[in-house]
This record gives C-alpha cells, sequence and structure tokens, in this order.
C-alpha cells in the first residue's frame, strides 16, 4: 500500500542507510557538518546569482501589437 521508496532516486531506506554509513567512514562524523555548512553556502550564493540575474536582465518593451 504504501511505496517507501525517494521518488526522485528510487532509493529506498536500505540503500540510503549504507549511504549514509560509506559517507560516514569516507569522512569522519567530525567532517559531515563542515562539508553540509559548506554545501549549504553554496547553494544560498547560487540562488542569490541567479535571482540577481534575473533582475539584471530586463525585457524590450515594445509598442508593436501582438
Amino acid at each position: 500500500m504504501f511505496d517507501t521508496t525517494i521518488l526522485a532516486f528510487g532509493l529506498g531506506g536500505g540503500e540510503i542507510a549504507v549511504i549514509v554509513v560509506i559517507v560516514l567512514l569516507l569522512f569522519g562524523g567530525k567532517k559531515i557538518p563542515e562539508l553540509m555548512r559548506g554545501l549549504g553556502k553554496g547553494i544560498k550564493e547560487f540562488k542569490d546569482g541567479k535571482d540577481g540575474a534575473d533582475d539584471a536582465v530586463e525585457p524590450k518593451q515594445t509598442n508593436k501589437p501582438l
């Protein structure tokens, strides 16, 4: 009745647990918060840059009827 997979990647609980264990083994528990903080800053800067680019581009105003 309930589908336990994540729709975007088709991953279930077992696969996610294996990925988490591998990440912990590779980076260690102390390094992960620092990595996530850097990822969050990168995403925020990307969004700010994208929003700034949208504001900088103004559509041309024409008096021609469509």
